[in-house]
Formats: C-alpha cells, sequence, structure tokens
C-alpha cells in the first residue's frame, strides 16, 4: 500500500468521541500517523492491518516527547489485534499511572495531612521489595482532598474523600520485577525490541516469547503500582474505604493500550473516578458497556468500521475517561500537516492579535510545531463529562469536590 493510501485507512481507523477543539483535532492528526506505522508493521508481519483507535472525550496531545514523536496523543484506547497476538508494540510507553480513591467519615485536617505526607516523603518504604519514589507533586499527579456527594440513592458513601494520582518510575528501567516499563529507559528492553522501519519513522515492537514475557511483567508492574498507591493512602490517610484503585495509562492485553482513560469494564472497580481540575468538581462513574450500536451509527462510525474490519472491536471498546484533558486555548485549528519522514510540522491555526496587521483582515495567523511538551496548555472543564454521558460511556454516581489541592 502506497504512503498516502495508508494514512487514508489509518484515518479511517480513527474513531474520535473527542471535543473536536484544538487539542483533540491535534491528537487526531498525529495518531494518525502512529495508526498507519502500526498498519505498516502489522502488514510486514504478516498480520491483518486491524488496528484502531478510540479517543475518549478528554482526548488531547501527550506533553511526552518520545510518545509524540512516535505518532501517539493521549485520551483514548490503542488497540492492534485481538487481545493474544504476540505482538508488543513500547513506543506508546505504559507506564501504570492511576488513581486511587477512598472516603472517609471525617476528613484529617490540612495540617495532620501535610505532616504525614512529610514524614512519607522522609522516610524509606518499601512495595514488594522495592522503595518508592514517591511522585505525587510532579507533572499533573496530586493529592485531592474532597467533599463527596452521592448522586445515586441507592449508593451510600462516606460524606469525603480523597483521590492520588500516581504512577510508578521506579520500573521505567530494569528493577527487581523485570525488564522494566520504557524502551528508551531500559537497555535490555531495546536489546530484545525489534526496530521496525516504517516511511513515517521506526516503531519498537516485541515479539513471540518477548511479547508474552514483558506482559507478563507489566501485569506485576501495574499491581505494584496500585500496591504502591495504596501504601501512601494508608499512610497519609490511615482507615479509609476504598472506592476504586484504577489504571488509565497501561495495557489491557497484548494488543491493548489505554492511554490516559480507563477500562469501564474494570472488574476491580465498579466505580471510575474522572478528575477535571483543581477548581471544579470531579465524579464518579458506574462504567457502562460500550460503544453500543446505536451510538456508533448516529456518530457516523459504523460503515467505517465494518469497511476496516473492525466493528467488534469498536463495540467492544468499554472506555471510559480519566480527567478532562488538555485545552490549547491559543490555537484554533490543524490547517495541514507537512511529514518528512520521521518529523511531522503541525501548522496550526491561531487568533491574530488585536494589534496585529492581519487583526484589519480578520484573517487568522499560523504557528508550526513539531512537539507538545513545552505548549501552553490549561485544563479543559465539565464538558467531557457530558460528552461521556451523551455517548453512554458510563453513569454518573457521585460528586467529588476539590476542598485541597495537596502537590508537595
Amino acid at each position: 500500500m502506497l504512503s498516502d493510501d495508508r494514512l487514508r485507512d489509518a484515518h479511517n481507523r480513527m474513531f474520535s468521541l473527542g471535543l473536536n477543539d484544538a487539542a483533540a483535532k491535534l491528537c487526531e492528526a498525529n495518531m494518525v500517523y502512529g495508526i498507519a506505522k502500526l498498519s505498516h508493521v502489522l502488514t510486514e508481519l504478516g498480520y491483518p492491518a486491524d488496528a484502531l483507535f478510540v479517543g475518549t472525550p478528554d482526548m488531547t496531545i501527550t506533553r511526552n516527547s518520545a510518545r509524540w514523536a512516535a505518532g501517539f496523543g493521549y485520551g483514548g484506547k490503542l488497540q492492534w489485534g485481538p487481545v493474544d497476538r504476540p505482538l508488543l508494540v513500547l513506543d506508546p510507553k505504559p507506564n501504570v499511572c492511576g488513581m486511587l480513591v477512598g472516603a472517609t467519615r471525617s476528613m484529617p485536617s490540612l495540617d495532620e495531612v501535610l505532616a504525614n505526607v512529610h514524614q512519607l516523603h522522609h522516610a524509606t518504604t518499601t512495595v514488594q521489595g522495592i522503595e518508592c519514589e514517591w511522585d505525587m507533586h510532579k507533572s499533573n499527579h496530586f493529592i485531592d482532598l474532597c467533599a463527596l456527594e452521592t448522586a445515586d440513592p441507592q449508593l451510600e458513601l462516606p460524606p469525603y474523600a480523597f483521590v492520588m494520582h500516581s504512577a510508578a518510575p521506579e520500573l521505567r528501567g530494569p528493577n527487581p520485577l523485570g525488564i522494566g516499563l520504557y524502551w528508551d529507559a531500559s537497555e535490555p528492553l531495546q536489546a530484545r525490541s525489534r526496530t521496525m522501519s516504517t516511511p513515517w519513522g521506526p516503531l519498537h515492537v516485541l515479539l513471540d516469547e518477548d511479547a508474552v514475557e514483558y506482559f507478563a511483567f507489566y501485569q506485576r508492574a501495574e499491581e505494584f503500582a496500585k500496591a504502591r498507591r495504596l501504601a501512601a493512602a494508608q499512610a497519609i490517610f490511615g482507615d479509609f474505604d476504598l472506592i476504586a484503585n484504577a489504571t488509565h495509562q497501561g495495557m489491557g492485553d497484548m494488543n491493548t493500550v489505554y492511554l490516559g482513560c480507563h477500562n469501564s469494564q474494570d472488574p476491580a472497580c465498579p466505580h471510575l473516578p474522572i478528575m477535571i481540575r483543581g477548581d471544579l468538581p470531579g465524579y464518579l462513574f458506574e462504567g457502562l458497556p460500550n460503544i453500543a450500536e446505536p451510538i456508533v451509527r448516529q456518530l457516523g462510525f459504523y460503515e467505517r468500521a465494518v469497511e476496516a474490519g473492525v466493528l467488534d472491536y469498536l463495540l467492544g471498546a468499554n472506555v471510559i475517561p480519566h480527567g478532562a484533558g488538555y485545552a490549547l486555548p491559543r490555537f484554533r485549528d490543524v490547517v495541514r500537516v507537512i511529514d518528512h519522514g520521521d518529523h511531522r510540522y503541525f501548522v496550526m491555526s491561531v487568533a491574530p492579535a488585536l494589534s496585529n496587521d492581519a487583526a484589519a483582515h480578520g484573517a487568522d495567523g499560523t504557528e508550526i510545531l513539531t512537539d507538545t511538551h513545552d505548549l501552553p496548555q490549561e485544563y479543559r472543564g465539565r464538558q467531557g463529562v457530558f460528552r461521556t454521558i451523551e455517548c453512554g460511556l458510563g453513569r454518573m454516581v457521585a460528586k467529588v469536590t476539590p476542598l485541597h489541592v495537596v502537590k508537595v
């Protein structure tokens, strides 16, 4: 298949439930290349080119430069096979990031919480024999202290909750549990991976037993991350009712990566958090099986999915967002993408400054970018929550209103 045909086919394998703002459009523009690369690799290895991406309502950019450069965004489920194909793609960089939600009858004072966090940072904590490197203050991680209000009369919950957002940086490179999560942080993983060339740059993959062994390590890593969050929560808050401890950046199987979204049918988490930002309520949702066929048809996805041979994957997507996602208020739209092999240049339309001569002509300006790490951004509001309900991804059962946000 010619490169242009492959890109057109990849575009038809994008199924976006996103908000259609600049951040979602930029994600889609980049993901087309990631899917095209995946399809190229699948064909080279003799598999059907059945990759697809289901974008959730928080679909947006990723600030991880390597992930973005490989052709992957954030906010959705990436799939390239029927769950047990011995082919694992490393470039999406699963890092077992997730959120723990605990409910309490009374909220400890902020001074008490800070004292416990301080003690946690200055003590040595080991989980499964690994010394923890606490990361609740880094990037978009946090501890929220919240008021909790049920929206379901059948559900009884305590009046307060806390939400902890963290990953497991200890496991990016080689570690006692295995080979390491990140291909670019682990020399042994690089040595076992195969670099596959495509017209749009390489992908790093594991095949056969290497794929099976990595996924087994990934499962150990995810359990470690959950145990790590639980240990931190117990150290800071003492006794509590565990509501959720769910991964939103990880693997469902050898052929599935969740990039900033939950599995709506996670049997261990009947209630899943969608956290918006510090000045707006978050929510607990009961995840629903999705995407229902009437919604697939209403969104105009049905014929495309049938033609691409991925209808079953789409009807069984079972996704729900974990947050609001980044907004890019400076940008209006993606004008076009200029690609030179493994480098992509995104031409973005921007509103002209009031003092700009272009303003008199009513014309947008343009800005060209390639990396998203340092883009000015902010978090969206509750639009993604409304979209989640509209698309039948879940049912709201409680409101979680931040009272204090701790990033220390």
